[in-house]
């Protein structure tokens, strides 16, 4: 073992940054969180294996044999006039303001009008009619504009208690503890989080991936998304298995006594959306802790809530670009030019779900010992900071050996997938039940 609590040599990802370590550090995290929770030291671990199959758990589905769909084609890399900007348009919405902002009709169009553009100007085009881009800058120009500077202040997990009492927590603060390896074969009394109901209004990979691990660990997901912004199928049955899922538009009037229903029978809230989206329905932390003070509310954007952009909308892939990232894993194209490159896993949508699973368990733990539940706060460009706060990693890379695969019927076919990156009591942990109809559930705890 080396300094950091994990195994040496564990390269399996190529690239100058420390992936494997932010894998391994982020799961340790809630490996630490959840043995502390349960006052069991060892019977929660991980491995590099486990670890890495699950960061790349949608390239290793299978839906009814079939490869889940991933970018779509206006997504990705565009040159610019003056260099390139990252786009990012899976979502029809996000696609369609894209196509009005730049007054084009075809992927061609988009590529022609970029080209006449500098990239931040493209990019604040975009970002004003409501669409998704980062020009793709380098790791200095982050560092020196107003956003990047944000996004690099306050710890990775910022914490708030209900007493009003802040705490912080960074990737490091977890390492001493981070147990990697067999794990002790402790006996089972039952999953940790048996009889807690959270409240899930999470999209894409981030929050659905931590509340898909808190569902394997016991607890009642209930996941409700808008009818008007349906999630991406296939990134659904990624993220979904062992919840319920429920449609719901919380700005309408007869909707609103429900929710407020589920938030009396809830025990921890978490939200993905923009940073204040949600503050309309009420879903603001404090007002949540004022109405509620035993809830734990966990509230996950992409920019963090400070700095010039918090209030916008954002993606993995887009805080790669704009934070350096992929200027870093550039490389030559086939044509002998440069063009950017990206991190070999969305590993800061994964590492920054599994944060937030450590975050929640920490809380859940406070609430048992006080009574008094608490706020927790991170965002993907914080993670990107994490990351590069590790060391490089010079080692030569060393193969893993191929992902244990699992099968289970659904209402989709049969899904190959992998499981949760858990030991429990020294065994692999796996999912309770697979990913349900999407909206086949009704917006209330059972």
């Amino acid at each position: 073992m080396d300094a950091v609590g994990t195994f040496s040599p564990r390269r399996w990802w190529t690239g100058p940054l420390d992936v494997e370590g932010l894998a391994l550090q982020s799961v340790g995290a809630a490996v630490e969180a959840l043995n502390l929770y349960g006052r069991t030291p060892g019977r929660f671990s991980t491995t590099p294996a486990l670890t890495a199959a699950a960061f790349d758990s949608f390239g290793h589905l299978r839906i009814s044999g079939r490869k889940p769909q991933g970018f779509a084609p206006l997504s990705g890399f565009r040159r610019t006039a003056d260099g390139w900007i990252r786009l990012h348009a899976n979502y029809p919405h996000h696609e369609q303001r894209l196509l009005h902002a730049l007054g084009a009709t075809s992927a061609e169009g988009v590529e022609r009008e970029l080209r006449t553009m500098h990239a931040l100007e493209a990019e604040a085009l975009i970002q004003g009619s409501g669409g998704i881009a980062a020009a793709v800058r380098t790791r200095s120009e982050w560092l020196a504009s107003d956003m990047g500077r944000a996004a690099g202040a306050g710890p990775w997990i910022a914490l708030e208690l209900a007493d009003g009492t802040t705490a912080g927590l960074g990737l490091q603060d977890f390492v001493a503890a981070a147990a990697i390896g067999g794990g002790n074969r402790l006996p089972l009394n039952g999953l940790p989080l048996d009889g807690l109901r959270i409240l899930d209004l999470t999209r894409v990979i981030a929050g659905p991936v931590a509340t898909r691990l808190l569902a394997a660990l016991g607890a009642g997901v209930l996941r409700i998304d808008p009818p008007a912004f349906p999630e991406i199928g296939d990134q659904f049955v990624d993220t979904a298995f062992g919840k319920r899922s429920a449609e719901a538009d919380l700005g309408l009037p007869e909707n609103q006594g429900q929710l407020r229903q589920l938030l009396a029978g809830a025990d921890m809230v978490v939200t993905g959306y923009r940073h204040g989206a949600l503050d309309r329905f009420g879903l603001n932390p404090r007002e949540l802790l004022a109405a509620h003070p035993g809830l734990v509310v966990i509230t996950l954007d992409s920019w963090g809530s400070s700095g010039p952009w918090s209030g916008l909308r954002g993606f993995d892939s887009i805080v790669q670009a704009a934070s350096g990232i992929a200027n870093l894993y550039g490389k030559e194209d086939d044509d002998g030019g440069w063009r950017p490159g990206a991190l070999p896993v969305q590993a800061l949508d994964h590492a920054t779900g599994y944060g937030i699973a450590a975050a929640a368990v920490r809380l859940l733990d406070g609430r048992r010992q006080t009574g008094s539940g608490g706020a927790a706060h991170l965002s993907l460009a914080r993670t990107a900071e994490e990351l590069f706060s590790l060391p490089r990693n010079m080692e030569s890379p060393a193969e893993l050996p191929r992902p244990e695969y699992r099968t289970l019927d659904s209402s989709y076919g049969q899904l190959r997938y992998v499981g949760p990156p858990l030991l429990a009591a020294g065994q692999p942990m796996d999912y309770r039940s697979p990913p349900p109809p999407y909206g086949s559930s009704p917006p209330a705890w059972p």
